[in-house]
């Protein structure tokens, strides 16, 4: 069974088959109707009142636009290293396999070579900030950002995030007067204004199409935060990654997403929810989210009547966390969650894309319905565990730095509070000669036990250049210890 939907990447080693189809374009503008009567009709009864239909205003050429923001959209190329079960097919986000019954993408195994791939992006600041899809450049070994006048610059991926599929680039050695856009409010973009996409489909450089926002705040299960804007702009593989803009030269979105054998239905992560994430992959390198720690679903009017309460809307808490930090601040079963910090919630999905904007360990006020009374409890939020098929968000060290370096690995704290895990190797590092796969728990480095990614993290930045460090570690499945020798680089 194959998912209708599919995410918009390059297929790494693949030849897509070019047709040039084509089309009838056009704006379909009705004319209005007069609302004057021929003169010998002027003195007539008239027996309802007439409705004069709607010009809509149709713009002009949109080569002014497309000249003005075209110099901010680039061409991402990238080298990237998957499982050899992995090449050769479109990988689909987390969540859509085990909901369309497809086999999920592989989580180890044999390393296959190194694979080209190409997508889109967009600069945002003059000194070299690009923005781009998070699965363009995941698993990347070489990221290599080409811009439309010519200039070629290597990139780092400065974060990631999954779950919306956003990452954050900064361009290497790169001057600091580099075209660039701005991102606009997505908020604002009702359903029939006009958008315009450019990327570089197939990789035909700034291609661009045109179209109209045709829905919002779509759910494609894509992941647990979709509120993606739905356009009709054609957009392709390649695309990926790419500006959607508005009338202003504003990006109001990140195209994405498209449906398989459909024509005319793409969807871009709205511009605001980008901007709220901005500032954490820019410093942390990925998102940690707010968790309440409890399961919700959406209040419906059966559920209101079974309840006594007079409301419809809202997310009533099935089941909770036993020492969850919903649990602990006094949420009970039955709960309607109305708003949490000021955000009216309406459903079980706005009650997870509110609190998942939410930063870890702060207090929140969350007001909730208990049996038809209102009530507002503050909340301290944990962090949001990985959920089956997610990686771990990995932890950053004292410098606000990936605790991987020079030795090769990345350390997060288990959700279930068993210890460090080692949730990234990168092949051929200290840590992968050392046999350090990912999920092993370390117990402990060196003479000191560590219980917090942030003891480990500081133990290994103290060992001694050009040394030998004994590691007490357990297997990731296992319950028996072992040692293993880290050789740490001189």
């Amino acid at each position: 069974m194959s998912s209708p939907l599919t995410s918009r990447r390059a297929a790494r080693g693949v030849l897509f088959p070019l047709m040039m189809v084509a089309a009838a374009c056009g704006q379909a503008v009705g004319s209005p109707a007069s609302t004057s009567a021929p003169p010998a009709m002027r003195n007539a009864p008239v027996a309802a009142p007439v409705i004069p239909s709607v010009t809509v205003p149709t713009p002009g050429s949109l080569a002014p636009l497309v000249e003005s923001v075209k110099g901010a959209v680039v061409n991402v190329e990238v080298q990237a290293r998957e499982p050899m079960a992995a090449q050769g097919r479109l990988r689909l986000p987390p969540g859509w396999a085990e909901q369309f019954g497809l086999p999920d993408r592989p989580q180890g195994g044999e390393q296959g070579p190194v694979q080209q791939g190409l997508g889109s992006g967009f600069l945002i600041d003059a000194k070299g900030l690009v923005l781009t899809n998070n699965h363009v450049v995941e698993n990347a070994e070489r990221v290599r950002v080409k811009l439309d006048d010519g200039r070629a610059f290597e990139a780092q991926v400065l974060g990631r995030d999954p779950l919306t599929d956003v990452a954050v680039l900064q361009l290497e050695h790169a001057p600091d007067n580099l075209p660039h856009v701005a991102l606009g409010d997505s908020d604002a973009m009702r359903v029939g204004d006009f958008v315009l996409a450019i990327g570089n489909p197939f990789g035909l450089t700034s291609s661009v199409s045109s179209g109209i926002v045709s829905a919002r705040a779509r759910d494609i299960h894509a992941g647990p935060y979709d509120e993606f804007l739905q356009t009709d702009a054609a957009i392709n593989p390649g695309n990926s990654g790419g500006p959607l803009f508005n009338l202003q030269g504003e990006v109001i979105g990140m195209n994405t997403a498209i449906v398989r054998q459909a024509t005319g239905i793409g969807f871009a992560v709205p511009s605001n929810l980008i901007h709220s994430l901005l500032p954490r992959l820019e410093k942390d390198g990925a998102v940690r989210r707010g968790w309440l720690g409890l399961a919700a679903q959406d209040l419906t009017p059966d559920l209101a009547r079974a309840l006594g309460l007079k409301v419809d809307k809202g997310a009533i808490v099935a089941d909770l966390n036993a020492n969850g930090p919903g649990a602990r601040a006094g949420l009970k079963d039955d709960d309607v969650i109305t708003q949490v910090e000021g955000t009216a919630i309406e459903s079980a999905g706005g009650l997870t894309r509110a609190v998942g904007l939410l930063r870890p360990d702060s207090k929140v006020a969350v007001h909730v319905l208990r049996e038809g009374k209102p009530l507002e409890l503050a909340v301290t939020l944990g962090t949001r565990p990985a959920q089956k098929g997610e990686s771990e968000v990995p932890s950053r060290d004292e410098e606000g730095a990936p605790a991987k370096g020079r030795l090769g690995m990345r350390l997060a704290d288990d959700p279930q509070g068993q210890g460090v895990r080692v949730v990234q190797v990168e092949p051929g590092s200290p840590a992968d000669r050392a046999e350090l796969p990912p999920g092993t728990l370390l117990r402990q480095v060196g003479d000191q036990k560590v219980a917090t990614s942030q003891e480990a993290a500081a133990a290994l930045r103290a060992a001694k250049p050009g040394s030998m460090l004994l590691l007490r570690i357990q297997p990731p499945g296992s319950d028996v210890t072992l040692l293993r020798a880290l050789p740490v680089p001189s």
